[in-house]
């Protein structure tokens, strides 16, 4: 594992995610846990002062500790736990809407892929 690596070549890491049992089965030697849904470990898009907030957590538990640790964000995701009744849900509502949503993704990437210049 790269912090490992890099732990034992004397470089602190910490690890800020949202997936608690995933990364504390990994056992990094640092980890911010912050409630928010996976994929958004820094907070909202564009809320500038509550993503400096995480990081600011996170380097104060670099400064602090020199053992593996787990610390937990006090910061909330917007509007509270609502978001994990309906994170990454499907349903009868809405079903038709990701499926066409999904195929215009693929018909883009496929689409960027054919127009990009090949990688030297």
């Amino acid at each position: 594992m790269t912090t490992r690596f890099l732990e034992a070549n004397g470089i602190a890491t910490v690890i800020v995610g949202s997936a608690l049992d995933i990364v504390e089965h990994c056992g990094v030697p640092r980890y911010l846990h912050v409630d928010f849904p996976l994929g958004n470990p820094l907070g909202h898009p564009y809320q500038q002062n509550e993503q400096l907030d995480v990081v600011r957590q996170a380097l104060d538990l670099v400064h602090d500790s020199n053992s593996p640790v787990t610390s937990f964000s006090d910061l909330r995701w917007m509007g509270g736990d609502q978001w994990r009744s309906n994170y990454m849900k499907v349903d009868s509502s809405n079903a038709a809407q990701l499926r066409l949503l999904g195929e215009e993704n693929r018909r883009t990437r496929l689409a960027r892929k054919q127009h990009s210049e090949p990688r030297r």
